[in-house]
């Protein structure tokens, strides 16, 4: 790989080399490099549709599979299709994202369809990191699509961050939980000039004693728009949370459509929601401590959405 590609690897998965454990790098639409280890697999898909299968034994144990992507052609529309069996018992790390770069006049756009069949009591830990630049004229467009269907006892954490240069991206999750799964989705966006950013969760809490956390976290700036649909039906004894903390900056606009369905009298279902602005009295006392009024906005937007 060149230095533009390394470059993007380092922002999306934090990676310095090739990564220890399994792993499959795909670069402009077609497979760079790929390792299976004894207890995880990763296959073409039999489908005909491009993508891979990831396989995890069950009872695998503080292991980690790498899945980035890299686009350095303009003009490139790459769509992935991955789906990840986590066996029972297994406990796995799995470290997706996208990075591109994009000099040319064309739209680059990437868009990965990924379904989770999760067995019982299985723990899987997903991490998503989005990054885009260049010094053309094209836009970068990525549009995830996750389906997250969970076994009994199962649980999932899900960090989703859009770390900058997207100009537009549509989120779309959905989640299917049995008796006693547990969710935990924290998502980090950060839009600027005239980005559009939308995302749309929709859980449902299928068995008893399933819950799921939902929290956005973002700061929309300049003239930027976002959109945050999050839905969560309460269909069995269960526990649902939504959240929504935006910060919106300069002529910016941010909406939140939270949704609560209680299907069952043992529902307990929460959702909040708050966009503003920065405080005058957060910037006032960074400022006496020797910041800019641009440095002090910068601080509090880093500290906001680490």
């Amino acid at each position: 790989m060149d230095e533009i590609e390394k470059m993007l690897l380092l922002q999306v998965a934090d990676l310095h080399k090739i990564p220890e454990g399994a792993y499959n790098i795909r670069k402009d639409g077609a497979g760079e490099g790929r390792r299976s280890t004894a207890n995880i697999e990763i296959a073409e898909r039999s489908d005909g549709n491009p993508g891979i299968d990831i396989i995890v034994k069950p009872g695998t144990k503080r292991e980690s599979v790498h899945i980035p992507v890299v686009i350095t052609r303009s003009g490139l529309q790459d769509t992935v299709y991955n789906d990840f069996y986590i066996g029972e018992d297994a406990d796995v790390l799995i470290i997706a994202g996208c990075g591109i770069h994009n000099c040319g006049k064309q739209q680059s756009e990437h868009s990965g369809v990924h379904t989770f069949h999760i067995g019982r009591n299985a723990r899987v830990r997903y991490v998503e990191k989005h990054y885009g630049e260049g010094d053309g004229n094209g836009e970068n467009v990525m549009n995830p699509t996750t389906q997250i269907l969970m076994e009994e006892g199962a649980q999932m954490e899900m960090e989703t961050t859009q770390i900058k240069g997207i100009d537009s991206t549509e989120r779309v999750t959905r989640a299917e939980l049995k008796a006693g799964a547990t969710l935990v989705i924290r998502e980090k966006i950060y839009t600027h000039g005239k980005q559009f950013a939308k995302t749309d969760f929709s859980v449902d809490l299928n068995g008893d004693g399933s819950s799921a956390d939902v929290v956005s976290r973002s700061v929309a700036a300049q003239t930027s728009y976002q959109e945050f649909i999050s839905r969560i039906n309460g269909n069995g004894r269960c526990k649902g949370h939504t959240e929504c903390d935006a910060i919106i900056m300069d002529a910016a606009r941010v909406t939140a459509v939270p949704e609560l369905s209680a299907n069952n009298v043992d529902a307990e279902l929460i959702h909040e929601a708050a966009i503003g602005k920065i405080a005058g009295e957060q910037l006032l006392k960074l400022m006496t401590l020797g910041l800019s009024e641009q440095e002090a906005e910068e601080q509090i937007i880093k500290g906001f959405l680490s």
